[in-house]
């Protein structure tokens, strides 16, 4: 399945002028976005499917670990994160709020 005009666009932002986007990992699954530095890894989730974008999280070594989801989305995703065991900082599409798990 193709992404969205506005997925794509999350993604070239959150990995920034000379990030990556659909960045590999080692076991093969692919990351949204990844900085510069390789320091925040960050997972752009439109459709509700919070289990494998926190899996590909967790699996990055990144030390910053951003998800990034709908408003209305948000509370769920902060369950999912922290039934998994992953911390790092959830936002929303616009980047108004944050929340840290």
């Amino acid at each position: 399945m193709s992404k969205s005009d506005s997925h794509k666009n999350a993604q070239s932002k959150a990995a920034g002028k000379n990030g990556f986007t659909e960045y590999q990992l080692k076991n093969g699954q692919k990351l949204d976005a990844l900085s510069a530095n390789k320091k925040r890894a960050t997972e752009v989730e439109r459709n509700g499917n919070f289990s494998d974008a926190v899996a590909r999280l967790k699996s990055s070594r990144a030390s910053q670990k951003v998800l990034q989801v709908p408003q209305n989305h948000m509370k769920r995703a902060e369950q999912v994160m922290k039934e998994a065991g992953v911390k790092g900082t959830i936002k929303n599409m616009s980047g108004t709020k944050r929340k840290s798990v």
